[in-house]
């Protein structure tokens, strides 16, 4: 018997923000879901609109895996994390011993199928630059929605956001920012005008 699928289904159940006060509670499988998404059309972008060659499918299950580990270490606020260099490498340690540990979970004949997925390979460097930049642009996403609803307690939190999405240097963020962002700030209604 294998627990791998039954701990993945678990990250419906790992909330994020756990410090802020939330007018709309999202959990790292949600997180994961906009993050494979938005890295998806990363490399569409890149691909199309920038000469790259880059192999969309493949981000996106990059993508949709990345925060995994987190159903057995949880969701470690981004202060608390990346507090100090040794916070923020021992906790690289962890989040790479709960890798190892689910996908000991896999029968063996399929462990190497997810194996990069859970450690980083060489071959997919270029790829994870993309999933890192579509996880910031949907924690920005996130606190746009929060400010839009009135939360204040996203207001830092977004400007933080903006300032990280501008010093990504990628011209497919670029795009995605001038193209695609400025939509998140209108309401439905003014979406299907």
């Amino acid at each position: 018997m294998s627990n791998f699928f039954a701990m993945v289904n678990r990250m419906k159940l790992i909330n994020r923000w756990a410090l802020m006060r939330n007018t709309s509670m999202e959990n790292i499988a949600e997180h994961s879901h906009n993050v494979a998404v938005i890295a998806h059309a990363l490399c569409i972008i890149g691909n199309k609109k920038f000469g790259k060659s880059y192999d969309a499918e493949r981000c996106a299950l990059l993508a949709l895996y990345h925060d995994t580990t987190e159903v057995i270490t949880g969701d470690m606020p981004t202060p608390v994390k990346y507090y100090n260099d040794n916070i923020k490498s021992v906790y690289k340690e962890v989040e790479a011993t709960a890798g190892k540990r689910l996908l000991n979970m896999l029968p063996d004949e399929f462990r190497e199928d997810y194996t990069a997925l859970f450690e980083k390979q060489k071959a997919d460097e270029e790829l994870w630059k993309i999933v890192k930049a579509a996880d910031k642009i949907d924690a920005l996403i996130k606190c746009i929605e929060e400010s839009r609803m009135g939360n204040r307690e996203f207001d830092k939190a977004l400007e933080a956001q903006k300032k990280i999405i501008d010093e990504i240097d990628l011209p497919e963020v670029k795009y995605f920012k001038t193209e695609f962002l400025p939509a998140y700030y209108l309401t439905l209604d003014e979406h299907t005008k």
